[in-house]
């Protein structure tokens, strides 16, 4: 068979799996109460939600990855480098399923420190990291801040409905797309078999009667896996400018936590605590409704990520246009949603 026929294949049992594991875990959610209460003033819902969504999505991710491990012969590389991915973010989605199911959560120290041994595992166990820093200590300590940074942003963002989880849809399109030519086929696996495990959740988490939200489990799942196969290929073949590529693909939920620790920090606040200030509470204080703030997001990502694509195929200077214009729509929306008050 084809890579790409195996790439279909990775995505469809993926979805598959997810979907039909979804509404399971949502049954095991209510049954033992693992459940978001809207306590506190930062909560934007209204209904207790059962958690737990982010099992299904790592179930069906890993598990369609056996699948093709069965039907196929991955070369060493791509199987080690699998391997790493899947213990890294199984230690992440540990984490987020103990603090989803505990009512107070865990500190953010002890979360940082078990997130910092994940990334760890991966940089120095499999040796998955920023290869373009030549010095190998400072690739490496990049690199884990770079996973933990990611892994974290993803759950920040996970505020509404559909975007964490639409976000990161996209963003595993973009580097299969961009990785596709490349012999890195372990990225075109699990980015093909984390958007599908995605999609088979996200029907459930848009149900009225049937909602499951994925919890801190699902999206720091999802972050850690994004993070690691955003270093997983090289973006630099035309010109350097290519390095901006996963920063412009996974774009908003940098933006989004950069933003939202920058006004917590402007009101004498604790970055790590939460408040009301991301930007999609924001546009929709602006009037807009959760649908067009969906919209609108998922069409900005598509977008950056075709300019990141474009960041691999260009030359240096209209690469460095296209970088001018990105920035310059960022620093406008800044001002904009600064604008705006919230409580």
């Amino acid at each position: 068979m084809s890579n790409e026929l195996l790439y279909s294949i990775s995505f469809a049992s993926a979805l598959l799996i997810s979907f039909f594991a979804a509404p399971v875990c949502r049954f095991f959610a209510v049954k033992f109460n693992i459940m978001d209460n809207p306590v506190t003033a930062v909560k934007t819902h209204k209904v207790s939600t059962p958690y737990l969504g982010g099992i299904a999505i790592a179930l069906g991710c890993i598990a369609s990855l056996f699948i093709i491990r069965l039907a196929t012969h991955f070369p060493d590389g791509t199987l080690r480098s699998l391997r790493g991915i899947i213990y890294g973010s199984a230690i992440v989605m540990l984490l987020g399923f103990v603090d989803d199911a505990k009512y107070k959560g865990l500190g953010f120290k002890s979360k940082f420190l078990l997130q910092f041994l994940a990334a760890a595992i991966v940089v120095f166990g499999f040796d998955i990291r920023i290869n373009f820093l030549s010095i190998y200590s400072v690739s490496c300590i990049v690199s884990i801040i770079w996973i933990v940074g990611i892994t974290n942003a993803f759950n920040i963002i996970d505020i509404m409905d559909g975007l964490s989880s639409g976000i990161a849809v996209i963003a595993a399109f973009a580097f299969l797309f961009i990785s596709l030519p490349t012999e890195m086929i372990y990225v075109n696996f699990c980015a093909a078999a984390l958007a599908g495990g995605i999609l088979g959740f996200m029907p459930y988490n848009f149900s009225k009667s049937k909602k499951i939200f994925m919890g801190d489990t699902g999206s720091l799942f999802i972050g850690f896996v994004l993070a690691s196969l955003a270093m997983g290929t090289s973006y630099t073949k035309m010109n350097d400018m290519g390095l901006f590529a996963p920063l412009l693909i996974l774009a908003v939920p940098i933006y989004e936590t950069g933003l939202v620790s920058m006004f917590r920090m402007r009101k004498g606040k604790s970055p790590f605590l939460g408040s009301k200030d991301h930007y999609a509470l924001r546009l929709e204080k602006m009037g807009f409704s959760r649908k067009k703030i969906l919209l609108l997001t998922y069409i900005v990502c598509i977008i950056l990520a075709f300019c990141a694509y474009f960041f691999t195929k260009l030359t240096l200077s209209y690469a460095m246009m296209l970088l001018l214009i990105v920035l310059a729509a960022l620093w406008t929306l800044t001002l904009k949603l600064a604008s705006v008050k919230v409580e």
